[in-house]
């Protein structure tokens, strides 16, 4: 058996760097990079199905509707089943809609409970590290292929609502978005791009 000269192994040890580099980096995805790519992010539209667990029923609530983001502040959710609702985020105004019910409109700026939520999610699709940071304290874990965001609330007024809200995703696509209130109450809802289905 002949002997490995040293530009074979030099070319085995380069092609072992080569394919375990992007496998490094992948789990090396910091917050400012998970930003950088979400930020990229201008519109998308989606589809979603949510369930809340609530302590007192069996079964978890289950809700079925569209998403949709225009860059930088616009945020719709309109729920199809069981029952029709739409909510409207333009800036800071948040306009809801049912059928048979009178339009009502909120400015985020007199609720910051509901502002702080909202920011959760409107932050992280924009890619807004300072509105995020603003609420929350952030804890980044996985790869770029699959990543996990905790948003815990850094106020006590927050805290006293939810406890944390974890947000996953592949790239630059937010895939789950689960909420852990403090009274125990919790809800998951699995997004969907319409551009994968």
């Amino acid at each position: 058996m002949k002997p490995i000269n040293k530009i074979a192994l030099a070319a085995i040890a380069w092609l072992l760097f080569a394919l375990a580099s992007p496998a490094a980096q992948a789990e090396d995805l910091q917050l400012s990079q998970l930003m950088h790519i979400l930020s990229q992010n201008k519109s998308g539209k989606a589809t979603f199905v949510e369930k809340k667990y609530i302590g007192i029923i069996d079964r978890p609530l289950i809700s079925t509707g569209d998403l949709s983001f225009t860059a930088p502040d616009k945020l719709e959710k309109r729920t199809l089943t069981p029952r029709p609702e739409s909510l409207t985020l333009n800036g800071d105004i948040l306009v809801i809609d049912r059928p048979g019910k009178q339009r009502r409109t909120f400015s985020l700026e007199e609720h910051p409970e509901i502002s702080a939520f909202i920011e959760s999610i409107r932050g992280t699709l924009a890619g807004d590290l300072g509105a995020l940071e603003k609420f929350y304290t952030l804890k980044l874990t996985g790869s770029l292929t699959q990543w996990q965001l905790v948003l815990t609330p850094r106020h006590q007024r927050l805290s006293n609502i939810f406890s944390r809200i974890r947000i996953g995703g592949s790239g630059a696509d937010v895939k789950t978005i689960s909420m852990d209130q403090s009274d125990g109450d919790h809800s998951e809802m699995v997004i969907t791009n319409i551009d994968d289905q």
